[in-house]
């Protein structure tokens, strides 16, 4: 089975699943405890946490370690409506959004919160005008993803958060595609909180990072915490952190050498489509490590299995999304409905995806392109 679908979820770098054994073995202590052992899982974990905070270009002490996107955009979320420096109940955020934030906001509708949900442009971006309509003098809050995981799309975040400084609204970015593919460098400084997850590049699944402007005064979620400063419940995992510390310095470093591979690829995989070029659709992409797009006349579910039974591993969307059997969120908030929203599939590449692999894909999406 050759796999295409890394935008879920990657394999664990050998090196990080190394790392991961070890602080297993020697840093096995509750890095909330008093005694020695404690102190060494401790001293192991805010070593990692200065780690991330350099690899984010964020302060240290806004750094939390958390069970993965899901979580922290839902907890990074609750703590910038709980610390907004303004009076307000409406929040701005993308159509196209995660499901971790599309159902918090659901449940801070519930809460007598107006949500805007904003459209996304035939190339995949919000508009910027639109967005700068969209804010209110009771905008407490925006929170707008900033690589799109079905198409991977970049949002301007820059010029967005510009905008909402100076409005005084608090700023949230989903990061969990991004990290690790783009430069963070500029969209750390302008948000007020963000989101990594560590096996999107690499690292364990259950473990992340947010980052909260530590100039905020954030109330916690969950009364009574105590764990990362009472950011989240529930003993820290620490071998998680060290491996995911590992896997997001090695995707940094080898950033610029991935995104080269990933165009190569991606070229070699569109030009494997042009014998049967008219019956695809591809989207725009800012993250060559991800190409969006559809089979006409064939919902993508059928594609998707039809390419499993070749011994292709694809998807036809986010993962969390998978299940539900409904037209792609970002495919609908581009304004494509019914049976054409249902056509959409997902093709992400790897470290390991070679020309070879990508051009077996295409050869046979190509047939079964040509067989329905």
């Amino acid at each position: 089975m050759q796999y295409f679908d890394y935008a879920a979820s990657c394999p664990l770098d050998e090196e990080a699943a190394k790392a991961y054994v070890k602080a297993s073995a020697e840093f096995y202590g509750n890095a909330s405890s008093l005694h020695d052992i404690g102190d060494k899982a401790r001293q192991l974990l805010e070593h990692c946490r200065g780690e991330f905070a350099q690899l984010l270009w964020a302060p240290k002490d806004g750094i939390y370690f958390t069970s993965g996107g899901s979580e922290g955009n839902f907890l990074a979320i609750q703590a910038l409506l709980s610390a907004s420096p303004k009076e307000g109940k409406h929040i701005v955020t993308g159509m196209a959004e995660h499901s971790s934030v599309a159902n918090t906001m659901k449940l801070l509708k519930k809460s007598g919160y107006d949500i805007t949900f904003l459209p996304l442009q035939p190339d995949g971006k919000i508009n910027l005008s639109e967005f700068q309509s969209a804010l209110r003098d009771d905008t407490v809050l925006v929170s707008i993803q900033h690589g799109n995981p079905e198409i991977g799309t970049i949002q301007p975040i820059k010029e967005m958060a510009a905008l909402c400084r100076h409005n005084g609204i608090l700023v949230h970015s989903d990061c969990v595609q991004t990290f690790g593919k783009a430069d963070m460098s500029t969209i750390s400084p302008m948000v007020d909180s963000l989101t990594i997850s560590g096996h999107k590049f690499y690292g364990p699944k259950g473990i992340g990072v947010t980052y909260i402007n530590p100039s905020l005064t954030w109330k916690p979620f969950y009364p009574g915490t105590t764990h990362e400063s009472g950011f989240r419940p529930g003993t820290v995992n620490v071998p998680a952190v060290a491996a995911m510390s590992v896997a997001a310095k090695r995707a940094v470093e080898q950033q610029r050498i991935q995104a080269e591979h990933f165009f190569h690829v991606r070229e070699a995989f569109i030009q494997s489509l042009s014998p049967a070029e008219s019956a695809f659709i591809i989207y725009n992409s800012d993250l060559p490590s991800t190409v969006g797009m559809r089979l006409k006349g064939l919902e993508g579910q059928f594609v998707m299995l039809e390419c499993n039974r070749r011994g292709f591993a694809i998807s036809t969307g986010s993962a969390c999304s998978a299940h539900l059997q409904t037209p792609s969120k970002t495919m609908t908030a581009m304004g494509i409905t019914g049976k054409e929203a249902k056509e959409f599939i997902r093709i992400s590449f790897g470290r390991e995806t070679t020309e070879e692999d990508v051009i077996q894909l295409g050869e046979t999406l190509v047939k079964i392109a040509n067989q329905y």
